[in-house]
């Protein structure tokens, strides 16, 4: 399947540790982009939020919370897609020299908390099946990219890091993930493609979001199917991340599942219901009004074709 976006088209999306442009370059999709395509980089959802609202971005590839956060605040950004993992990519990671064997032990620990981002439900729901509270830790405010930091040098007790960054620390700083196996069943790992209202309003910027979004998907099941391939072109060769390292962060990972919007419905009411329960957000509003179907025909038929 393929569309007829213009060649002459112009679609800019916002990447988060340059994962979308390198799957798409090591899937070989890439070349099925025949649009002008850039990937600007970005460290979480608020700055990537704070780039939408200047009109400098089509659709930006985000976690789980922004395009909640976003509606909290005022800005409605249509999820156009959505793709998950079993198995959430957050871990709960420790400073050097600290070990928590179970989530009840985040209690008065100094927490890191991002709001706005993906790392803050994460955070949340594992609190909630430890029966803590926010007020029950000591939150220290931080941006993504000061996360990393803050663990090594001990001016968090715990963060919610994502790899490279949990194998680096651990094998270079003596941190650790959380031991509680519970950590590892708190939530899927769930990320969206959000668009800018404006952009849905472009006849050319929706068959060039077709076009992108049939090689994402494309692009995902390639990683799916060749594990080490992606991991040496992503992880090593990218990261800088060793082999036995890479493979490590790979066998960690679940496949990547792609939805429509009927199917990514139910999960992002939970995530409005637990952000809302916590008092993170004011309004428990309904799922359904953040999402368009507009591409879920193009989702379907890209998961069922070749790879």
């Amino acid at each position: 399947m393929s569309f007829a976006a213009d060649p002459s088209a112009k679609l800019v999306v916002a990447d988060q540790s340059e994962f979308v442009r390198n799957l798409l370059e090591a899937s070989g999709e890439q070349k099925n982009i025949n649009f002008n395509i850039e990937f600007p980089n970005f460290a979480g959802g608020p700055a990537i939020l704070e780039a939408i609202r200047a009109g400098a971005l089509d659709i930006a590839f985000v976690g789980d919370t922004p395009p909640i956060q976003a509606r909290a605040s005022g800005t409605l950004l249509p999820i156009i897609g959505t793709f998950t993992r079993d198995v959430a990519e957050y871990r709960l990671t420790t400073r050097p020299g600290l070990v928590i064997n179970k989530l009840s032990e985040l209690r008065a620990k100094k927490v890191s908390y991002v709001e706005g981002s993906g790392r803050q439900v994460f955070l949340i729901e594992a609190l909630n099946r430890a029966g803590l509270k926010l007020s029950d830790v000591q939150l220290v405010n931080l941006r993504v990219a000061d996360l990393p930091d803050a663990v090594r040098s001990g001016a968090v007790d715990v963060a919610v890091l994502q790899e490279p960054f949990v194998t680096r620390l651990t094998k270079q700083a003596g941190a650790s993930p959380v031991l509680d196996p519970e950590e590892r069943k708190l939530l899927p790992s769930t990320s969206y493609f959000y668009a800018r209202p404006e952009a849905l309003a472009d006849p050319k910027k929706v068959e060039a979001i077709k076009e992108f979004l049939t090689a994402f998907v494309r692009a995902g099941k390639w990683s799916n199917e060749h594990e080490k391939e992606w991991a040496k072109f992503y992880y090593t060769d990218f990261q800088h991340i060793p082999p036995p390292d890479a493979d490590v962060i790979i066998k960690g990972q679940s496949p990547l599942i792609f939805e429509t919007s009927v199917e990514a419905i139910p999960h992002h009411q939970k995530l409005i219901d637990i952000l809302y329960q916590a008092g993170s957000i004011k309004e428990r509003f309904d799922a359904k009004t953040s999402f368009v179907n507009t591409f879920d025909q193009v989702i379907e038929q890209a998961r069922q074709g070749g790879s």
